[in-house]
């Protein structure tokens, strides 16, 4: 059963909206003449959709639209819109109105658009029910050597972290930089063998010997593999090459004044202090971060 909320100050068409609204089994409409009274309602009891009007005394359609937004993120609006009301319907549906209907159509199309935003809706409640129930997710990818695809790999890791809430947007941004960097690093330091000084003397003769090695043998045939796994109180992160193996030994002596002024120690110091536990496995091919639920 669907709780609608219709908004009008005119008696007629709010009758008549929910006139139209009721014909369809299972949907029970409250009538309020303003927006004020609509912010009221939704404070008392919860709706699935409301239908509202643009133009009206005291509080705009508009503006109504805008504190749904901020105070019941979760419910759906649609607009009634009347000829000559266009702009402001544009408006309102840039600020987070689902769907509209102009008045004249109201008969022939309201029940319809009503019961597809309600479908939608619906679903993306269930998804986010679903996803609290979520233990952890688990991804594997073999990349072959292409930097471009670190952003689409973080993206992915990012839509993981934020299912299990394992961190606030700042711990989001921690989190992704250090895998950003050691992915960075297993393409160039790794699979590519480019040392990372160069880029410190001659940024140009670094770009070049990058795009020459990313055509040639053995350097263009190596893969980078990434392990991601998110759980309710950690993530772990595994970054691993085909090259030669990278002695980070001197990981735990980062601190030093002089490593913020080496771009070749950056994406080290950045991973060892974004993340909660880094080590390397004894052949210097594979890192693997941790980080912990904030």
């Amino acid at each position: 059963m669907a709780k609608i909320l219709v908004v009008d100050d005119s008696v007629m068409d709010r009758t008549l909206a929910g006139k139209l609204l009721e014909k369809h089994s299972g949907w029970t409409v409250t009538p309020v003449e303003n927006g004020s009274a609509a912010l009221a309602a939704l404070k008392r009891e919860p709706f699935d959709l409301v239908l509202t009007d643009l133009q009206m005394p005291e509080m705009s359609g508009l503006e109504l639209v805008s504190a749904i937004r901020g105070q019941h993120a979760h419910v759906p609006v649609i607009l009634m819109t009347a000829h000559g009301s266009e702009e402001i319907a544009l408006q309102a549906l840039q600020r987070g109105a689902a769907s509209y209907v102009p008045k004249q159509n109201l008969a022939r199309d309201l029940i319809e658009t009503a019961d597809n935003v309600l479908t939608v809706a619906t679903a993306e409640r269930n998804q986010q029910r679903l996803l609290e129930c979520l233990m952890r997710t688990e991804s594997h990818f073999l990349l072959e050597n292409d930097p471009s695809l670190i952003p689409p790999l973080i993206g992915h890791v990012r839509e993981n972290l934020l299912r299990m809430n394992l961190c606030d947007e700042t711990g989001l941004i921690r989190v992704t930089m250090a895998l950003s960097e050691a992915l960075t690093m297993a393409f160039v330091r790794g699979n590519l063998e480019i040392d990372p000084e160069l880029r410190e003397r001659d940024e140009k003769a670094y770009e070049q010997q990058l795009l020459e090695r990313r055509r040639q043998k053995p350097y263009r045939d190596r893969r980078v593999h990434v392990a991601a796994k998110e759980l309710l109180h950690e993530a772990r992160y595994v970054v691993r090459h085909e090259g030669p193996g990278l002695d980070l030994t001197h990981l735990p002596e980062l601190e030093s004044a002089a490593t913020f002024d080496k771009v070749s120690d950056r994406g080290l110091l950045l991973i060892r202090t974004f993340m909660d536990e880094v080590t390397q496995d004894s052949t210097g091919k594979e890192m693997t971060m941790v980080k912990r639920r904030d």
